[in-house]
């Protein structure tokens, strides 16, 4: 049996039964009259949902659960829940779950009924014990859990009804409920504060009579009536405004953790029960306006909190707002409106002037600008026409288009970001993680100091009031509200600004990891260069129709048959395609095709080598031949074109002195011309994608912190191997798939400024934890010294808050003008 406080202790009972006419239920600890519980034994039980819970929990092994939340009482497990079978419809899974690159099935749900430690504790034990359930973590800030399960061996409605038979219940999340959680946050901080500053005016007032009368006279019924009309304000700033430092208290001391909210709960209380005890005695000062103020200005502190993590999900509703639940599709020759989870790949999606794109697709009729500064921060119109791709997110400016979807909404590129942005506000930094720690410790390291300071001035003095007010300015000025705030705001506004450029971090981690690399590794094609070969010249050596040749090459799907077609369509913009009777296409030398009795041959020199054909070399490394009938008839250069902005990439770099490093898979030649062109002096050409695998783990055998940038599959292994793994937008979608940072906008540009948000936030964050370690050096010893009261205690360390923020919020104001 389940030994729950051992059995709840039979003798507990016993005497609860001789002593009251209700005792507690074994698992939810409501009291209810005897004649109505249900004996189970040595148990008595409320209900039989009750009685359910808890031999559920007896037969998982989660009796320890009731010792870990301290015999609280609990909501009864609800009887009339919807029928879970509705989880697993069709429909729940195309709009909630996804499919990871391993297979498994994903969702985010918000679990209702969570209030500890301990409920986040039992719902994850109970979760990760289930077959099928591979992985379930619970964020107990918002009480999302995120679960990860094998859809063959475990049904998510048997994960449900696991959550509601331990007495919670859950619901899929979106970003939707998300934005009403903040917002329900934030409007509740913005009750208590108006409490708090409201009562903490007027006891200013009254204080301000109070220390007038204390330089010309007061009596003594005089300052008890004010020190009484003080402690009429105070109580409910204290109690009210306050209680979520109390509850915070609780919570961390259950869990055995001594945190901020317990110093200002503890400081702030004490100094109340104080100043009653002075008023009642009519003896002493009382300091009703030091509660007041402690709490409202730590209160502000906290709703600093608040508005980062709003920023944060400011950044999203930038991406995310008025985003439509409908959009036209083309089905049938007929113009109808469909929901988003309606619409498939190869669908034909219509986007008016003025709308969103929605999908990420191709263009297939229309052409015009769009506003993609919501991805991408560039504030520039970007003018598109057909066959050219169109992101979701983007806005069309003053054109109707017609485009096929490429890709659902669920994997659109909208719906990634969101995702990851998500994701990456969830998981810390190490070095938040470390502070967290430190802050900890330090809670308990001042508690400890301020019984110290107490028994010293005490011993000193000999005056408790004086010892107890200088003990409680040392609880008050040593909130570690900087320390906590110093790394999560700069992380935030890190992630928010790289967000608005088109830089998406998949975990907040990785500004720290980023700011640490001391060697850039760069993929040449799609990387460096743009990846789509342009013609630079073109050799006619006999007419013919260049109708041939187009249909040839635009069938072919090889960037350097995409690079001639495009050159041939922009001279003759009418041209259109002709069927072959016979189309081959040769790996690794070219196309041939056979119309009307004439055979056409089109690729590189070995091509022409097989077929017996010999012509001289062009000097450029990448050449295109043309035959007809075994006769050379044209011969086209082609070149890769160098991204804007690698050489400014480079000389930063430099400067940064991070070693830069060129990997390609492509011949000696076009490698060596291409880094010498950008100012690579160190590079490795025709490299196997396990070649850059093992270059990257040398690296590492090197003490080395390695960035790899890369958009192919080519580049999986060595994405994989680096420190950080940076996948262009454009890329293969395994390759964003395994990348720690997405650039979506696919530009040098954007990889400079990863390492500068990067190596800026990381810098602010090792100011904001300076500049707490220096305030509390400097202000605990003077106040263990008696020079500060618990009032200027409580404006000091909100001020220390503010500064913290402040100094987070520069790298906003730099990027923005920038």
């Amino acid at each position: 049996m389940l030994n729950r406080g051992k059995k709840f202790e039979k003798t507990k009972n016993l005497e609860n039964l001789k002593l009251s006419n209700k005792i507690p239920c074994s698992h939810c600890q409501l009291e209810f009259d005897p004649s109505v519980m249900i004996q189970d034994g040595d148990l008595y039980f409320c209900c039989n949902g009750c009685q359910g819970v808890y031999h559920l929990l007896n037969d998982k092994g989660l009796g320890s659960f009731y010792e870990k939340n301290n015999n609280a009482i609990l909501t009864s497990p609800l009887q009339n829940y919807a029928d879970s079978s509705n989880f697993d419809s069709p429909s729940f899974y195309d709009k909630f779950v996804k499919v990871n690159s391993e297979g498994f099935c994903e969702i985010s749900l918000i679990i209702e009924g969570i209030h500890c430690s301990a409920c986040v504790w039992l719902n994850e034990k109970a979760l990760n014990k289930m077959d099928g359930v591979i992985e379930a973590n619970i964020n107990f800030t918002n009480n999302k859990a995120k679960v990860i399960w094998a859809d063959d061996v475990v049904k998510l409605s048997k994960i449900i009804d696991m959550i509601r038979a331990i007495g919670y219940n859950a619901h899929a999340y979106d970003a939707t409920t998300q934005e009403v959680h903040v917002n329900r946050e934030r409007k509740a901080y913005y009750l208590k504060m108006a409490v708090a500053i409201f009562a903490s005016m007027n006891i200013m007032w009254i204080a301000v009579a109070q220390y007038a009368g204390y330089f010309s006279g007061i009596t003594q019924d005089i300052k008890t009536i004010l020190n009484v009309a003080e402690g009429i304000l105070a109580t409910p700033v204290l109690f009210y405004s306050g209680w979520v430092f109390f509850r915070g208290a609780y919570y961390g001391l259950k869990t055995k953790v001594v945190n901020m909210d317990l110093l200002v709960a503890t400081g702030a209380l004490l100094t109340y029960i104080y100043s009653i005890y002075i008023t009642v005695m009519q003896r002493g000062e009382a300091y009703f306006d030091s509660v007041s103020m402690i709490i409202t200005f730590v209160l502000i502190g906290k709703f600093l909190e608040v508005l980062s993590k709003k920023n944060a999900a400011d950044t999203l509703d930038l991406i995310i707002k008025n985003i439509p639940a409908e959009v036209k599709v083309i089905k049938n020759n007929t113009v109808v409106t469909c929901k988003l989870d309606d619409v498939k790949v190869n669908d034909i999606v219509i986007v008016s002037s003025g709308e969103k794109v929605l999908f990420d697709g191709e263009i297939i009729k229309g052409d015009g600008s769009f506003d993609e500064s919501s991805l991408t921060g560039e504030s520039n119109p970007v003018y598109k026409s057909v066959g050219m791709n169109v992101v979701s997110g983007t806005t069309s400016i003053d054109a109707d288009i017609y485009f096929r979807a490429t890709k659902d909404f669920k994997h659109s590129t909208l719906s990634n970001i969101v995702t990851l942005l998500e994701a990456a506000i969830n998981k810390k930094p190490k070095i938040q993680q470390i502070a967290n720690k430190l802050s900890e410790y330090f809670s308990s390291i001042i508690l400890l100091l301020s019984l110290l300071t107490f028994l010293g001035w005490w011993h000193y003095c000999g005056n408790f009031e004086t010892s107890f007010m200088v003990a409680v300015s040392v609880i008050i000025i040593a909130c570690p509200c900087a320390l906590a705030l110093a790394t999560p705001v700069a992380t935030l506004v890190g992630l928010s600004i790289s967000a608005s450029r088109g830089i998406l971090f998949k975990e907040a981690a990785g500004l720290e990891t980023m700011a640490k690399i001391d060697t850039l590794v760069l993929d040449k094609t799609g990387t460096i260069t743009v990846g789509k070969p342009e013609v630079i010249k073109e050799y006619i050596y006999k007419d013919f129709d260049k109708q041939l040749l187009y249909s040839m090459v635009h069938s072919s799907k090889h960037p350097i048959s995409q690079g001639i077609a495009k050159y041939i369509k922009e001279q003759n913009k009418d041209i259109a395609e002709i069927v072959f009777d016979d189309y081959t296409q040769i790996p690794a030398k070219g196309i041939k095709a056979k119309y009307k009795n004439m055979e056409f041959l089109g690729g590189n020199l070995k091509l022409l080598e097989e077929y017996k054909i010999y012509i001289e070399s062009s000097t450029q490394e990448t050449s295109f031949y043309f035959v007809i009938d075994n006769e050379v008839v044209a011969m086209y250069e082609l070149k890769d074109r160098i991204k804007d902005g690698i050489k400014e990439l480079i000389a930063n770099m430099r400067q940064s002195k991070i070693e830069v490093v060129l990997l390609s898979g492509d011949h000696k030649n076009i490698t060596k011309n291409i880094a010498k062109e950008v100012g690579i002096y160190n590079f490795m050409y025709e490299q196997t994608p396990q070649d850059k695998a093992e270059y990257i783990n040398a690296l590492h055998n090197e003490n080395k912190k390695v960035v790899m940038v890369g958009d192919g599959v080519n580049d999986i292994l060595a994405l994989a191997s680096a420190d950080i793994a940076i996948a262009m937008g454009s890329g293969s979608d395994i390759a964003v798939e395994v990348g720690d940072v997405v650039l979506l906008d696919d530009s040098l540009k954007s990889l400079n400024d990863t390492f500068k948000i990067s190596k800026t936030t990381y810098g602010l964050i090792k100011q904001n934890l300076f500049i707490s370690l220096v305030y509390n050096s400097i202000t605990i010893p003077l106040a263990m010294a008696g020079y500060v009261i618990p009032l200027f205690a409580a404006i000091s360390m909100s001020l220390s808050s503010l500064l913290v923020v402040g100094n987070s919020m520069r790298i906003r104001y730099k990027w923005n003008k920038d």
